[in-house]
């Protein structure tokens, strides 16, 4: 078993800009910044599973059925509860709204139980945030999202080992 997630990564340029603003955020409200080599858009949380349940070939489907598109991160916000400070979309891309319910649905097809709420896109920032993060316009950040990836969040190290990737249709390997 293995604690799974479905993730879009930034670019270099995006990771470099929000990594910047992760440490900015994370001084001014007492938090943690995330790692820039940590920094992803969930697409779907897995938890605890065996990567081998995980429908490759559904996905794969998916991922040809989707055509890469542009993604721009330009509000933060928090999790106040949590103490997460996150970037997000003042409007949410519609490609990145059908990617995300394509692999959604393909994954509670495969048996996978996942959250019932409805998809926030968000990249978090930074974690045990002290004081309130208000909520503000930033960048935008952005990026050509070409691919996503199933990532395993190892234990004990936290570091994250992507174990696939599907390419976006048109997208070469």
């Amino acid at each position: 078993m293995a604690r799974l997630f479905l993730a879009v990564w930034p670019d270099a340029p995006a990771r470099a800009a929000l990594a910047a603003i992760a440490s900015e955020v994370a001084r001014r409200c007492g938090g943690r910044a995330v790692p820039a080599a940590k920094l992803h858009l969930t697409l779907a949380f897995l938890g605890e599973a065996d990567p081998a349940r995980v429908p490759s070939g559904a996905l794969a489907q998916v991922a040809a059925q989707s055509a890469p598109f542009g993604l721009a991160l330009d509000r933060l916000g928090a999790f106040a509860r949590a103490g997460v400070a996150w970037a997000g979309c003042a409007a949410a891309a519609p490609a990145l709204l059908e990617l995300q319910a394509g692999v959604e649905s393909r994954l509670r097809e495969a048996g996978f139980v996942l959250e019932d709420r409805p998809y926030a896109p968000h990249l978090t920032l930074a974690r045990h945030v002290r004081t309130r993060v208000a909520a503000e316009a930033v960048g935008p950040v952005a990026w050509r999202v070409a691919s996503f990836a199933l990532v395993e969040s190892e234990r004990g190290s936290g570091a994250y080992r992507e174990v696939a990737r599907w390419p976006l249709a048109g997208e070469k390997t």
